[in-house]
């Protein structure tokens, strides 16, 4: 018989299912990369209805990129604070409740500054999900694969997002690409709430470097600023952004050598295979994001697609990257060794930019987009995960948590400048063209060529970059 001083019996803990859980995962990772890239196919309706300048409507993707990637190491410290449980569900709050307000922007201040607060939710539910996969998956090759499924996630739906821009602008209007995320966010917390299990963070007692955060946050929004605002400024004005942009990245190094828990390990960068990696990635995935954004306007601008077609001609690239990351890239690594994969996937990039830079104000999308399409898309799908095998087997097995937030973070800072630079260089030259009187789609289509060129050229270098650096193991 009890007695009223035995303790009632115990809850059993309720199970957790690891493939439920990286199911969620995917699916909140999901949501914040697509808006990466969704609003590409909805720029021309957004420039006509905000009002933005050809160089300045770049900021609608920026504003999101550059918080995004500011704020990768820290909210990835705050999370292993916290837990990183709670650090994933409440980035995802975040994130729904900015989209809300980017669906109901009627100005361009309140578009960018809620885009802004959108990038710091995509942070802080992205950084704490390769900590979590490892956490779930303990079994080297278990990891594998999810590691794997999770990068077609990520890699495919990036250019998917094209096609859902494309479909919801043209079916509706560009504020329902922002206005889906409300379902879809309330359903991905709902179920990361109930699926994911409950996780101690160490305690936000260990501190974590937050002059550090604002200072590379800083760095990095000047740094675009300068490049997306060079012909709209005087050239002083310029020089002193540029000049502050490095104070700030000099004060973020000098911190980081001295704070007692840094965002970033420098003893990193002492690694050439984690150094090489993340300058090769920060001129690949310039080159590519430049391409989403930039190709989606010559397909819509020069071709005349609308919106629905737009998103529709670049589906083929995340079909492929999807296929190819997860049937055939652990493999062909596997046979071949991730250096040689990586050079091949960049040769193809090479030779895919290489052929757009010819696409003309005539051009079709069959005979002059397509077939670079699905170069680019082979060759980023053999790319990436070969680049990422190579990053983090440079690392300490105590610095796999900071190398990886660093590779999340030179992923963003690529992606940023690369659209800053291209989007600049391309209306830059249509008009100069415009002025000297050339019709419009020429000189349209002429800018967007010198876009391509110097994309190919910037491939080319993280070609060359990754044959000398990355060969061999330090």
């Amino acid at each position: 018989m009890s007695t009223l001083s035995e303790a009632p019996p115990r809850r059993p803990e309720r199970p957790y299912s690891r493939r439920a859980s990286l199911v969620v995962l995917c699916a909140g990772t999901l949501m914040t990369i697509l808006d990466g890239n969704i609003v590409t196919v909805a720029m021309p309706a957004i420039q006509r209805d905000l009002g933005f300048s050809g160089p300045d409507l770049a900021w609608v993707v920026n504003a999101y990129l550059i918080p995004f990637g500011g704020l990768l190491l820290l909210v990835g410290r705050l999370g292993d604070l916290v837990g990183r449980k709670r650090m994933f569900t409440a980035g995802l709050a975040v994130f729904t409740v900015a989209s809300v307000l980017c669906g109901i922007a009627t100005s361009q201040g309140m578009l960018l500054a809620a885009r802004a607060v959108q990038g710091a939710g995509g942070a802080m539910a992205s950084a704490v999900v390769l900590g979590m996969l490892v956490g779930l998956f303990p079994e080297p090759r278990e990891l594998a694969r999810a590691i794997a499924v999770f990068s077609a996630v990520g890699a495919g739906g990036g250019a998917l997002g094209t096609f859902l821009g494309g479909a919801l602008t043209q079916a509706l209007d560009w504020h329902w690409i922002f206005l889906i995320n409300l379902p879809v966010g309330i359903a991905a917390w709902l179920a990361a709430v109930r699926v994911l299990a409950p996780e101690q963070g160490t305690g936000l007692g260990r501190g974590a470097d937050y002059p550090g955060a604002a200072l590379i946050t800083g760095a990095l929004m000047l740094t675009v600023y300068v490049i997306v605002g060079t012909g709209a400024r005087s050239r002083t004005a310029t020089l002193l952004t540029a000049a502050l942009a490095l104070v700030l990245f000099t004060a973020f190094t000098v911190r980081q050598a001295r704070a007692a828990r840094p965002l970033l390990r420098l003893r990193l960068f002492r690694s050439r295979l984690v150094a090489g990696a993340n300058a090769v990635q920060i001129l690949l995935i310039g080159t590519m994001f430049g391409f989403q954004f930039i190709g989606a306007l010559y397909v819509q601008r020069v071709l005349g697609f609308g919106e629905l077609l737009t998103g529709t001609a670049f589906l083929p690239a995340p079909v492929t990257i999807g296929v190819l990351m997860l049937g055939l890239s652990a493999r062909t690594i596997g046979r071949f060794g991730a250096y040689r994969v990586l050079l091949a996937g960049l040769v193809l990039i090479v030779v895919g930019m290489g052929l757009l830079s010819r696409a003309p104000a005539d051009g079709s999308y069959v005979a002059d987009v397509l077939p670079p399409l699905l170069l680019l898309a082979t060759g980023f799908a053999a790319a990436m995960p070969a680049l990422t095998g190579l990053a983090m087997s440079g690392a300490r097995e105590e610095d796999a948590g900071p190398a990886s937030g660093l590779f999340n973070t030179t992923q963003v800072v690529g992606g940023s400048l690369g659209l800053a630079v291209l989007s600049t260089l391309a209306a830059g030259r249509t008009d100069e063209l415009l002025s000297q009187g050339a019709e419009l789609v020429p000189a349209t289509a002429a800018g967007y060529q010198l876009a391509f060129r110097v994309a190919a050229l910037v491939a080319a270098a993280a070609l060359v970059l990754a044959a000398g650096v990355l060969r061999g193991r330090d």
